[in-house]
């Protein structure tokens, strides 16, 4: 899930396009978790048995989260069966100098029964937005269950129970699910404005996961096994940072990422004076309008791929005092996107996000998702000169993914929480410090920093086809500026059928889960 500073749902001038679907105490070291000890020293319920909440100490923010539950389980699937061991709780995060608590940040563990724990690698999961909660991407596509949830568009009424999940990675690495403060069930503890401003922050919130994982991995005595992170949209952002951050001040080296749908340079995204925003997202509306899918979708796109990185972008920079660019340009635009000629002209060949959702198919009375641009949905206002209208893709997912999580932690693993599961909270998205000044925050500096000093981190870059929010250009052209560091196969993109939730069509899920499997086995 993934918010751009400049840039949010359904319009360039409003506030919403959360998800680049997804903080600390001032010092490290006086941080206490609220961990259980080691699964393997716990005595283990038999089954997932909800227990009442103690309404005599409430659980709604801003007060503490209960104890950690562990839970164990198996599940049948296909040609195997996987038991493990569940661990649902909050990590404290503390005032270095006072002591005084100022967030509970809550995980979710997956631990595989019966593996080496020194060998056995493990993989912390994060979301984006900022303000996504981790549901996304566990009962999407990485956790024991998952929430069925291919093709489209989907209803929010539709019931919300999670299936066991065929494509989960359990079967390779045991997952630790991470949501930051004001996500899911994670929450502030200080009062006053100090701790959100450092929690709500590109630099704070890195810190605070930080933080948490490398106190997780003490308190559950991983410190030995080999370590991955996992982030999806702002998560892919934070992903190289976080590797820094654990690689210089937290003692803990990481062996490999997957980065899905990532931001990894925001400068790149910011319009509408930038041509690289309209450049990075030709290809994607090229797929849409043409119907393309599949593993093999990118082969498709040659043309267009050429294009745009060469006549496109020259023509562009020749800016709109050159008629004759204006005119090649909305030409060759309108051939590949398939929006009305006349628009293409009077949008001097620069399609938009807003424009290619709504204008594209307004005849019809549909509206396209900015997160996948083949789901339509219906436009409330199709004949208005502006709409306000729900995104098809986030805002009908996002509602059963809410409600799936809050269900499956309760009832299954018997962590009842009094309050609602902030599945995309718009707070944390619009209170964010982006810290930057004049400079867009970005993450391939990072990258780079992080794959020079490790020779073994491999990385995997993911994204769908038709993702218009974090279009597959925009990575492909930033990691063509990344220098071969030895293997070059050690950073890889993979281009899958779908949007930017990916992991939302079969294919491309069972497809995402062997490469990752591939990385986190060194293959």
């Amino acid at each position: 899930m993934f918010s751009q500073p400049a840039i949010f749902k359904r319009d360039i001038s409003r506030s919403m396009l959360a998800a680049i679907l997804c903080a600390l105490a001032t010092a490290a070291g006086a941080e206490e978790p609220i961990t259980p000890p080691p699964a393997s020293e716990q005595a283990e319920p038999t089954a997932a048995k909800p227990t009442a909440p103690d309404h005599a100490q409430s659980t709604t923010p801003p007060n503490p989260l209960p104890p950690a539950a562990t839970t164990a389980h198996t599940i049948a699937l296909p040609g195997r069966s996987l038991s493990f061991t569940a661990i649902a709780g909050p990590t404290r995060l503390s005032d270095g100098q006072s002591g005084a608590p100022e967030a509970d940040i809550a995980t979710i563990a997956f631990l595989l029964k019966g593996a080496d724990p020194a060998k056995r690698p493990v993989t912390f999961v994060v979301n984006g937005g900022p303000g996504a909660g981790s549901a996304w991407l566990n009962l999407g596509a990485l956790g024991p269950w998952r929430l069925p949830l291919n093709g489209g568009p989907r209803s929010p009424s539709a019931p919300p129970i999670a299936v066991e999940n065929a494509e989960t990675w359990l079967d390779f690495t045991d997952l630790v699910f991470v949501d930051p403060p004001g996500t899911g069930y994670s929450r502030l503890l200080a009062k006053g404005d100090e701790a959100r401003r450092h929690f709500y922050s590109v630099n704070g919130d890195i810190e605070a996961l930080a933080v948490v994982i490398r106190k997780w991995l003490a308190a559950n005595k991983r410190l030995e096994s080999p370590k991955f992170i996992v982030g999806e949209s702002y998560g892919g952002f934070r992903g190289p940072k976080l590797v820094r951050r654990l690689q210089d001040d937290e003692g803990i080296g990481v062996e490999g990422l997957v980065l899905i749908s990532p931001v990894l340079d925001f400068a790149w995204f910011d319009g509408p004076n930038n041509p690289l925003t309209f450049v990075t997202r030709l290809p994607s509306q090229t797929a849409a309008a043409r119907g393309l899918d599949g593993a093999d979708g990118r082969a498709g796109l040659a043309d267009v791929e050429a294009y745009a990185a060469g006549p496109y972008l020259a023509d562009l920079l020749r800016g709109e005092r050159d008629p004759q660019a204006l005119a090649r340009v909305s030409e060759k635009v309108a051939g590949f996107t398939g929006v009305d000629p006349a628009l293409a002209r009077q949008l001097g060949g620069r399609i938009d996000m807003a424009s290619f959702a709504r204008e594209k198919n307004r005849a019809a009375g549909k509206i396209g998702s900015y997160y996948d641009a083949r789901v339509l949905g219906f436009d409330p206002a199709p004949h208005a000169a502006s709409s306000d209208y729900s995104d098809p893709v986030l805002d009908a997912d996002k509602t059963l993914l809410a409600s799936a999580m809050a269900d499956v932690t309760a009832n299954r693993l018997n962590w009842p929480i009094e309050a609602r599961y902030e599945i995309l909270n718009e707070n944390v998205n619009r209170q964010w410090n982006w810290e930057g000044g004049r400079s867009r925050p970005e993450a391939l500096g990072d990258l780079k920093k992080a794959l020079a000093i490790d020779p073994r981190l491999r990385v995997l870059v993911a994204h769908g086809l038709t993702d218009q929010v974090t279009p597959y250009f925009a990575s492909k052209l930033l990691i063509d500026q990344v220098p071969p560091m030895g293997d070059p196969d050690r950073l890889r993109l993979k281009v899958y059928g779908g949007g930017h939730m990916l992991y939302f069509d079969d294919k491309s899920r069972a497809a995402l889960r062997e490469e990752a499997r591939k990385l986190i086995e060194g293959k």
